[in-house]
């Protein structure tokens, strides 16, 4: 497998042949395929009954900033989380001042780097795993740092009573 520029997962024939003699039930369909067009042309002519393999496309014609961007404004989730006030709602669950005062911050920082849509999606997910009664971690790596991702239920750290700085997540 191979990555590109933007972060596409690709493969070649050869590649593809070996995975295949490894994984005869292997859905290939699903792969992009660096040179595709003699397998399509093949199950054309021989009107076999195969899927049809994605041709990989390597050039958008913009920039990898631009695509992360194109990417990152389609979220998955329902409309009342994409119009969701995400800082009123984790300002709403504050109950003392330090807290308010440590939210405050990391909202400043949240929204410096233009993740608001993320921690509304953070709220969808958390959400969804509850109504589907889903069990998840307590907490990776220097996201406990967060108090924000705390409130919204993401992980069971309490970054202020372990006095954990966002610094070491939001760096």
């Amino acid at each position: 497998m191979k990555y590109d520029q933007y972060g596409q997962v690709y493969t070649d024939s050869n590649e593809l042949c070996n995975l295949l003699y490894r994984n005869p039930q292997l859905d290939i369909s699903r792969f992009q395929v660096e040179d595709s067009i003699e397998y399509n042309r093949s199950v054309a002519e021989l009107h076999a009954e195969l899927d049809l393999l994605y041709n990989y496309q390597n050039e958008y014609g913009i920039t990898v900033e631009e695509f992360d961007r194109v990417l990152q404004s389609n979220w998955h989730m329902p409309k009342e989380y994409k119009e969701l006030d995400i800082a009123a709602y984790v300002l709403g669950l504050c109950q003392a001042e330090h807290e308010l005062q440590r939210v405050g911050k990391e909202l400043l920082l949240y929204q410096e780097r233009d993740l608001f849509d993320l921690l509304r999606y953070l709220k969808y997910l958390v959400d969804t795993l509850r109504k589907n009664n889903v069990i998840w971690g307590v907490g990776r790596g220097s996201s406990v740092a967060s108090y924000v991702l705390f409130l919204l239920g993401v992980h069971k750290i309490d970054s202020l009573y372990y006095n954990l700085d966002i610094e070491e997540f939001l760096k």
